[in-house]
């Protein structure tokens, strides 16, 4: 199986960096091919609404790394998203390469892909990821794939918050079980 991840951290060593390696061992134990896009080490720029790439054949206006992540993104059985949450959302670094999906949008909706949502982020409370899970499910359903799977790491600040809880085990675990 191929799998995407999409992971929207400027933090190499941070909590949701954390939780997308444990995802991708769990997936490489199981014998997936992993393909990983680092959205916040990349240069995506934001859509612009102009609609070229569908007016045109000519594809997206702009030449930037989502000429490297498309092909992948294409291929991909499973598309797993690994977000911090600053500010009850998902990050813009992941949200400027979900906007960027529109020009590939008929062959993305109804590709029987699944999807995984992994969050992180300081606060103690369920409602800071209610407008990031909201986001993703809408977009799962609009494109008609499958979710198997979210984890809401809550009060996970900074990377020793996270490493002795169990929202590593089950991001591997959900890895592992594709």
């Amino acid at each position: 199986m191929n799998i995407l991840v999409i992971t929207g951290s400027a933090h190499r060593k941070g909590t949701s960096a954390y939780l997308a390696d444990s995802f991708i061992k769990g997936a490489e134990e199981a014998g997936h091919e992993i393909y990983r896009f680092d959205a916040a080490f990349k240069n995506v720029h934001p859509c612009i609404g102009c609609d070229s790439c569908r007016n045109t054949g000519k594809g997206c206006v702009f030449k930037d790394d989502m000429q490297e992540l498309n092909p992948k993104l294409l291929k991909a059985d499973v598309v797993v998203f690994a977000s911090p949450i600053y500010y009850y959302d998902i990050n813009a670094q992941i949200k400027a390469v979900i906007d960027r999906f529109y020009a590939n949008n008929a062959a993305l909706k109804s590709a029987g892909k699944k999807a995984v949502l992994m969050l992180t982020y300081g606060d103690e409370t369920d409602e800071s990821a209610e407008g990031a899970a909201a986001s993703y499910r809408g977009m799962v359903k609009y494109l008609e794939w499958e979710n198997i799977g979210v984890i809401s790491a809550k009060a996970c600040y900074v990377l020793e918050d996270i490493v002795h809880t169990e929202y590593p085990k089950q991001a591997y675990e959900l890895g592992r079980s594709l």
